[in-house]
């Protein structure tokens, strides 16, 4: 009687220590599963800029960005002013990583005369389990072509000059990405009547990869506050990326020649159709 006690106690204290060991394994299955990192899909856009219009790429922590972008005058003005390049708009931009997913920028540009400052910041990432990528971003501009000489009531305050805007991305395909850009622009000086001080737009781009090295970009900005009679357009830019060793090399036609938000969204002075279109370059360094 006492073996069959000692038996029965040994194949309880087998099952005990077999569950006992099964529990475990699956509570490190769990764990594992926990933390397990996450994966994050490669970036929609190798660039910071698509053409024009913001993409969801922000600095890494520590990088030092210079950018320098030039958009001649329009090509319609032909052998008169060299097919634009007598009238070069240039603009030096700094951009610094405060940290992965956060960066600043100073820059200034000779159209006029502006100064501005902006901010980028990565909001969510694309993974397998969510399908985009999310990016604020705002910009303040300073343009000191305005003068008390030429305006004698200007305040400061007229001067300045927002945007911002929400940029939202999706890498469709390795070839193919796409992005949405909810926009609101104010001006606090508008020097048209038709023109408003505050102005809601929808910007639209996209990237298609035709190698490893090349790449073509569309964008296009709807404002839905334009007057019917302004002489100004939505802005619409279509561009070359050209890789090379990790940077990035952009050619560019557009119907705008500025490059700060508040300028193209909101005065695009060119017309596609009449053949007034700016050709222009952005050239990177990183540090």
């Amino acid at each position: 009687m006492k073996k069959i006690n000692y038996a029965i106690w040994a194949l309880c204290l087998l099952c005990f220590i077999t569950t006992a060991v099964q529990a475990q394994d699956d509570l490190l299955n769990e764990l594992d599963k926990e933390t397990k990192p996450v994966v994050f899909d490669y970036p929609a856009f190798k660039a910071m800029k698509i053409g024009n219009l913001q993409s969801t790429k922000v600095a890494d922590g520590g990088d030092l960005y210079l950018y320098v972008s030039h958009r001649f005058g329009s090509l319609r003005d032909g052998i008169n002013t060299f097919f634009g390049f007598d009238n070069a708009n240039t603009k030096i931009q700094l951009v610094y990583g405060l940290w992965d997913g956060l960066q600043l920028g100073i820059s200034r540009e000779s159209l006029r005369k502006t100064y501005a400052a902006s901010a980028k910041m990565s909001l969510l990432k694309q993974t397998k389990s969510f399908p985009v990528n999310v990016v604020a971003y705002g910009t303040i501009n300073v343009n000191t072509d305005l003068t008390k000489e030429r305006f004698p009531l200007l305040d400061e305050r007229d001067r300045l000059s927002y945007a911002t805007q929400l940029l939202i991305s999706r890498r469709i395909t390795n070839a193919l990405s796409l992005e949405l850009a909810p926009s609101f622009v104010r001006q606090n000086l508008v020097l048209e009547s038709f023109q408003a001080h505050n102005q809601a737009a929808l910007g639209i781009g996209g990237r298609l990869k035709l190698n490893k090295r090349l790449s073509v970009n569309l964008d296009y900005v709807y404002n839905f506050d334009r007057a019917k009679g302004s002489i100004y357009q939505d802005p619409f830019t279509i561009g070359l990326d050209i890789e090379t060793g990790g940077h990035v090399f952009q050619l560019l036609f557009s119907n705008a020649q500025s490059t700060n938000e508040p300028g193209f969204i909101s005065t695009a002075e060119g017309n596609w159709a009449k053949g007034d279109i700016f050709f222009g370059f952005n050239i990177v360094r990183v540090f």
